[in-house]
């Protein structure tokens, strides 16, 4: 139809992964430069905007219909977009339920509801198995093992909804569940690193934001040494780009992503090797 939107600027990585796993990528003519999946897309797809920023003469010179955005990061490139007269559809989703709801939105706005409510079907039911998998990791060691993620380093940041909520469904405890649900980061700042200390995690994920992960650097904070995933040396990287974005790749990979390292830290625990017994 010709009313669907026939020309799309994604401002974001996780409109574009849906708009190709729907088979709609011919509709896109221009990605965010921070767009990492799928990796075709950064080969077919012209470059006209960063993450919140952007030159909007860029945007509007390949002419789009509709331009998709995220949150309020990206207010700003939003109301210059409306002010040049073009349609903008903004998500504003932080949470698992948020993710299956922009996949089925977007599918509506292109016209492909069919394959939306299919690919919504085939993420409910990784996240139900995921689900089980936790259930049973949690009878087996009597209770969840507590996480502490970090989202960003300085300041610290603790993890947004959608990340607290795959760690409880796999059968871990979010360490600041508490913050999780403010939508904005500067509510998610830790202002003293004791606060760490004292909620004493078993394991601690570094995703810092657009650069790489350094174990050492958190180990080394003053206090931390006597936190239990410090002192068992349980203390690792999950790629940003695989959790960080409310997409497909949160589900499809950071989901795996957490479980293998709640898996790992449940074979050392029940070994003995890090834990005085399977229950901690």
């Amino acid at each position: 139809m010709k009313r669907r939107p026939q020309r799309i600027v994604c401002l974001s990585t996780e409109t574009v992964e849906v708009l190709y796993r729907l088979g709609e990528e011919d509709r896109i003519v221009g990605i965010s430069g921070f767009t990492v999946r799928p990796p075709r897309a950064r080969k077919e797809k012209p470059k006209v905007s960063a993450f919140s920023t952007a030159d909007v003469g860029k945007i509007l010179a390949v002419a789009p219909d509709l331009v998709l955005a995220f949150s309020d990061l990206q207010a700003n490139v939003a109301r210059e977009v409306v002010k040049a007269g073009v349609a903008v559809h903004v998500f504003n989703h932080r949470s698992v339920e948020g993710i299956l709801a922009m996949v089925e939105t977007l599918g509506a706005l292109v016209g492909a509801q069919d394959a939306a409510a299919a690919l919504v079907t085939q993420l409910e039911n990784t996240l139900t198995e995921a689900r089980a998998a936790g259930e049973a990791r949690v009878a087996r060691l009597g209770r969840r093992p507590r996480v502490y993620f970090e989202e960003w380093d300085e300041p610290m940041i603790s993890g947004i909804r959608w990340v607290s909520e795959l760690i409880t469904l796999v059968g871990g405890e979010d360490i600041f569940a508490d913050r999780a649900s403010a939508p904005n980061a500067q509510e998610r700042i830790i202002t003293d690193p004791v606060e760490v200390v004292a909620r004493a995690p078993d394991l601690i994920l570094g995703s810092w934001c657009g650069k790489h992960f350094r174990p050492e650097r958190v180990t080394s904070r003053p206090g931390w040494e006597s936190i239990p995933a410090v002192r068992q040396g349980q203390v690792h990287e999950i790629k940003s780009a695989i959790i960080l974005a409310p997409g497909l790749a949160a589900i499809e990979e950071g989901l795996p992503a957490l479980a293998n390292r709640l898996d790992a830290l449940e074979k050392d625990a029940i070994a003995g090797n890090q834990f005085p017994n399977p229950r901690f």
